[in-house]
C-alpha cells in the first residue's frame, strides 16, 4: 500500500449524503453506552449524517485516554495527558453526552437504566464499552502485577515499577490467548521495553510468555526483532498457561513451571464489557463476545441492540482503528434504517497499526475487509493488504501522523 493511502486510511468515512434535521421530534433516538474509539466515532458520524437523529452517548469517565500509543508512557516518551482526549466537539454537533454508569439495558424494550436512576428510551442502542479483563486464579492483584492493557492508573503503575527496578531485573511480560485488544500490542511492547530496558537497565532480562503457539501477527517483523534485534534481553517462550499466580511473591505458576520476576506485567484473558455480557448477548467465543450482522452490527439475539468494538464477535482484529471503521458501518446503517433505505450490500473496512520497535523505529501493517456474503463475514483482501518489510525511523513518524488523523477523526 502507498504510504500516503495508508496514512489517510483513518480519514475515510462513508459517501453519505447529510440529512437535514426536522423540525419537530427527532425522526429516531439512538442511546450510545461507551465513549471509546467505537462509540465516539458512531455519535459524530450520526450527527454529521442524519442531523434529526437524536443520539445520547453515555461513559462513566469524562474523557477517554487513548491505548493506542500508551506503550510510549512506560518509556518517558509520552504522558497520559497527551493521550487524553475529551468530548467538547462531539456535544457542539448536539451529541447530549452524559457522564454516568450504566446499570441495565432491555434489549427487547431498548430501555436504558442509568446507575443514577435515570432510564433512557431509545430506538436502538448501541453498547461500545471496550473490554473486560478476566481475574488469573490464586492470589492475583493487579496493583502487583498490572496489565496496563487499559491507559490510565495501570499505565503509570507499571512505569513506575520499570522505573524503581534495579538493573538486572527480571521483567515479565504475558500474553493472554486470542483473541485480544490489538493483536500485535503485546509484541510491540515487548521490543520497545526491550530497547528501553537496554538502555537504561543494563543486564536486565524480559521473559515474554505467550498462551498462544506463535506470534499472532506480523510475524517476520516481530521474529527478527525477538530472535535478532532483542535477542540479547527478550526471551520467548509459546503455548505458556497462566495456571495460577501469587502476587505477594511475585511468582507465575504455569504449564511450564515457576516463574517468578521484579516485575508483572500480567495482561489478562478479556472479554467483552460487562453490560454486554449482563445483557445476555455475549454467546460467541465460549460466551465471550456478542456475535452480530456486520451489515449492520445488530446483535443476531436482539435486532434494536447494536454491539461495536472490542466487544463484538467478528473476524476482525480488536483494534481503535477497526473500532472507528466498524462504528462508521453501523452509523451508515442505522441511517439508511430510520430513512427506509436498504443497508450497504457491501460495507468494506480497513485498518492500518503500527508497531514500536524501537524507543524510535516503529514498522506497519494494513488489512482491507470485504463483506462476504456466502459466509456473512468479513473477508481481509489479499492484494489489498500487507506489512513493512522491517522498520524505520520513517515509519516512526508515520505512526505519529496516522494517530494523529486517526484521533481527529474519531474525536474531533
Amino acid at each position: 500500500m502507498q504510504r500516503r493511502s495508508l496514512l489517510l486510511a483513518a480519514g475515510a468515512s462513508l459517501a453519505l449524503p447529510t440529512v437535514s434535521a426536522f423540525a419537530a421530534a427527532p425522526k429516531a433516538r439512538v442511546v450510545i453506552v461507551g465513549a471509546g474509539m467505537a462509540g465516539t466515532t458512531l455519535a459524530k458520524f450520526l450527527r454529521l449524517w442524519d442531523r434529526g437523529i437524536a443520539v445520547t452517548l453515555i461513559d462513566r469517565n469524562p474523557q477517554y485516554i487513548s491505548n493506542i500509543m500508551s506503550s510510549l508512557v512506560l518509556t518517558g516518551q509520552r504522558s497520559l495527558a497527551q493521550l487524553t482526549y475529551r468530548y467538547d466537539a462531539l456535544r457542539q454537533r448536539g451529541v447530549t453526552v452524559v457522564t454516568d454508569d450504566v446499570a441495565a439495558v432491555d434489549p427487547v424494550t431498548a430501555r436504558v437504566t442509568l446507575a443514577s436512576g435515570t432510564v433512557l428510551q431509545a430506538d436502538r442502542v448501541v453498547l461500545a464499552p471496550g473490554m473486560a479483563f478476566d481475574s488469573p486464579a490464586g492470589a492475583y492483584d493487579d496493583q502487583r502485577m498490572p496489565h496496563a492493557w487499559q491507559a490510565g492508573p495501570q499505565t503509570t503503575l507499571l512505569a513506575q515499577q520499570l522505573a524503581a527496578m534495579p538493573a538486572g531485573g527480571t521483567v515479565v511480560l504475558t500474553i493472554p490467548p486470542a483473541p485480544y485488544r490489538c493483536p500485535p500490542g503485546p509484541y510491540e511492547r515487548a521490543c520497545l521495553l526491550a530497547d528501553w530496558l537496554r538502555v537504561n537497565k543494563p543486564g536486565a532480562r524480559l521473559l515474554v510468555l505467550d498462551a498462544n503457539p506463535d506470534f499472532v501477527t506480523e510475524k517476520d517483523n516481530f521474529s527478527a526483532a525477538f530472535f535478532g534485534l532483542h535477542a540479547g534481553v527478550i526471551e520467548y517462550r509459546t503455548s505458556v498457561v497462566i495456571e495460577s499466580v501469587d502476587a505477594p511473591s511475585m511468582t507465575l505458576f504455569t504449564n511450564g513451571g515457576e516463574v517468578r520476576a521484579d516485575v508483572i506485567n500480567l495482561i489478562p484473558g478479556q472479554r467483552a464489557g460487562r453490560i454486554v455480557s449482563d445483557t445476555g448477548l455475549a454467546t460467541a467465543n465460549g460466551g465471550r463476545f456478542a456475535p452480530v450482522d456486520v451489515l449492520s452490527y445488530a446483535s443476531t439475539a436482539a435486532p434494536l441492540v447494536h454491539v461495536i468494538g472490542d466487544s463484538s464477535a467478528t473476524t476482525q482484529p480488536k483494534a481503535g482503528h477497526i473500532a472507528n471503521q466498524e462504528a462508521k458501518v453501523c452509523a451508515d446503517a442505522l441511517v439508511r434504517s430510520f430513512n427506509g433505505l436498504a443497508l450497504d450490500p457491501a460495507p468494506v473496512t480497513n485498518s492500518a497499526c503500527f508497531s514500536t520497535i524501537t524507543q524510535s523505529q516503529a514498522s506497519w501493517l494494513t488489512a482491507v475487509f470485504q463483506y462476504d456474503a456466502a459466509s456473512r463475514s468479513m473477508v481481509s483482501v489479499a492484494n489489498a493488504s500487507g506489512a513493512s518489510n522491517g522498520w524505520s525511523a520513517g515509519h516512526f513518524q508515520d505512526m505519529n501522523t496516522w494517530f494523529n488523523a486517526l484521533m481527529a477523526d474519531s474525536f474531533a
